[in-house]
């Protein structure tokens, strides 16, 4: 029997993102990936994105290749 792989939750939020581009946009601040209905970014409060499928694709491939290294509103909770 095959062992399973456990999967990295970041690698399949960033699959979900990557599938969906549309749906996300890219902070100019901070290069997280937000929802396009955000204003401004929960994580360093810029307003500038970059909406474009293949920036919100390529970052969602970076983030999701690579530990957390930010402090998120929920670490802060």
């Amino acid at each position: 029997m095959a062992e399973s792989t456990p999967i990295n939750p970041r690698a399949a939020t960033a699959a979900k993102i990557a599938a969906n581009p549309g749906g996300y946009k890219v902070c100019e601040g901070c290069d997280s990936i937000v929802g396009t209905g955000a204003a401004l970014c929960p994580n360093c409060h810029s307003f500038r994105f970059d909406t474009s499928a293949e920036r919100v694709i390529l970052q969602a491939r970076i983030l999701g290749a690579r530990e957390q290294t930010s402090v998120t509103a929920d670490d802060l909770g």
